[in-house]
């Protein structure tokens, strides 16, 4: 969808340097020790590949198939559709994707690797949080509903089974088929490539075991439909009963101590399910130890 392949394409990219974490952090340091990036980066240009030649074209293909489907029931047509809008929704599916990626690397190679896989997880909440809740509450009947006249014929406030009812009817319509069908190709090639890129890395020197790639798949599926769509379900909810302006600072309080927090948060216990490498920021030393 136009409104979230924005956000989509940056954790795509942030996803993808993480899991190259260990090849980036060892071409990232020169003689001197100083942290190194360099736009000449193999995993960089198949992520760049992968967004030009994969992600870009399914999300024109979507746009010009099913346009309202794909504005979030915004337009009517192609004819209320800017070319300058659609040129941008296309730069923009790989502009973004780039940029996860060079944020990320940069992250990574000053050591803040937990860091860089954060910001795949911003990019899949934002994502997820437009799906479920939107900019009015509706995002879920916006995404379940295959055109604008499905769309308006929802009830003001569904129950439940009205819901579910409506999302297993948008399961068979021609917009989740096509889904269906571009999803078969894009999260096989990138798993594939995650997978490719995590395993080698961890054969480098002072690298621990590799991890196998079920658990791989496991914790990359994980992060992105459990820690990130639940975190976006909760931070939807809270919005509901709290609004706006409470709602936000509570869901991100929330975010920060169940989900980001070292240790006991979800995300970071994903993190450590991906063994990848990272360093923690040194603590102060005390007063009472300054002076020993």
């Amino acid at each position: 969808m136009v409104q979230v392949d924005v956000f989509w394409s940056y954790g795509i990219g942030a996803s993808f340097a993480t899991a190259a974490a260990h090849q980036l952090r060892s071409r990232a340091r020169s003689a001197d020790g100083a942290a190194r990036w360099s736009w000449s980066d193999p995993h960089l240009m198949a992520t760049a590949l992968y967004c030009a030649v994969l992600f870009a074209p399914s999300g024109a293909w979507l746009l010009w198939g099913f346009p309202d489907w794909e504005t979030m029931q915004v337009a009517r047509g192609h004819g209320s559709l800017p070319a300058w809008l659609v040129a941008l929704f296309a730069a923009t599916n790989v502009s973004q994707g780039v940029l996860g990626y060079w944020v990320a690397a940069r992250l990574i190679a000053s050591g803040r690797v937990y860091a860089a896989f954060l910001q795949a997880g911003v990019g899949y909440l934002g994502m997820f949080f437009i799906l479920v809740h939107g900019w009015d509450g509706r995002g879920y009947q916006r995404f379940f509903s295959a055109d604008r006249e499905v769309f308006a014929a929802w009830p003001s406030r569904p129950g439940p089974d009205e819901a579910l009812s409506r999302a297993g009817d948008w399961l068979s319509s021609p917009v989740a088929l096509t889904l269906y069908g571009m999803g078969a190709v894009l999260v096989p090639v990138m798993l594939t490539l995650m997978v490719s890129w995590l395993r080698p890395g961890r054969r480098e020197p002072g690298a621990a075991a590799a991890p196998g790639r079920l658990r791989i798949v496991g914790a990359v599926l994980g992060a992105v439909f459990g820690v990130a769509l639940g975190t976006a379900v909760a931070a939807s909810v809270l919005v509901h009963l709290l609004g706006w302006w409470l709602g936000v600072p509570v869901a991100a309080a929330v975010t920060a101590l169940l989900v980001v927090r070292r240790g006991t948060g979800a995300a970071h216990r994903v993190f450590g399910l991906l063994a990848r490498p990272d360093r923690q920021a040194p603590r102060p030393r005390s007063v009472l130890a300054a002076g020993r």
